[in-house]
């Protein structure tokens, strides 16, 4: 049954389109702002500010929107600099992070991989833990059609804290609270090995 519903997703995955509704070339001047944290490509030199390189479109505006709204997803920065984007701004700015490619994670424990590809790819029955593949994809690449945000070759200390945002409600954006009701079922040592999996993904 688990492999049922897993396979299934998947061919959501699959099946999901990827069409823009930005423009990636007046997204490239319009994200000349973001260059500053997350590189002029998306790929973010920081480990604390997350890469946005290969991030698809549907993600990212929705970001934007949350954090414009000031209430779900809080950030000082990021609503300083949300705050004058329209909402055809996002979706440009959005299309070309999306066309950009991620590179690898330059650090990540190789010794927590094991333990975090058991989680990523199986989940966990005993906890009641789904596979985050089921949504982010076998290779982390996401669901670009529904908005499933692209996790592959990200900082672990980024994802390492939103997954600690999740599990404190500091962050409460996720949709119908999926990632809230998962994270909560992780101790911190899994939340530690999959990000450090997610990070060695390609």
């Amino acid at each position: 049954m688990k492999n049922l519903f897993v396979a299934s997703l998947l061919f959501l995955f699959a099946a999901s389109g990827t069409a823009l509704a930005g423009n990636a070339e007046a997204g490239k001047t319009k994200s000349a702002a973001c260059a500053g944290c997350h590189g002029a490509d998306g790929n973010s030199p920081v480990p604390n500010f997350p890469k946005l390189a290969g991030q698809n479109e549907a993600y990212i505006v929705k970001q934007i929107k949350d954090f414009k709204a000031n209430s779900t997803r809080k950030n000082e920065i990021m609503f300083g600099m949300a705050a004058a984007l329209t909402d055809e701004d996002a979706k440009d700015i959005g299309a070309y992070f999306q066309a950009q490619s991620v590179a690898q994670a330059a650090t990540f424990d190789a010794s927590k991989i094991a333990a975090g590809r058991e989680i990523y790819k199986g989940g966990n029955l005993q906890t009641g833990v789904p596979a985050c593949q089921a949504c982010h994809g076998p290779a982390g690449g996401g669901v670009a059609g529904i908005g499933y945000p692209q996790l592959g070759g990200q900082h672990v200390d980024y994802i390492l804290a939103q997954l600690k945002a999740f599990k404190d409600g500091s962050r409460s954006n996720d949709n119908k609270m999926l990632m809230r009701s998962i994270v909560k079922k992780l101790s911190d040592n899994d939340m530690t090995a999959v990000a450090n999996y997610i990070a060695s993904l390609k």
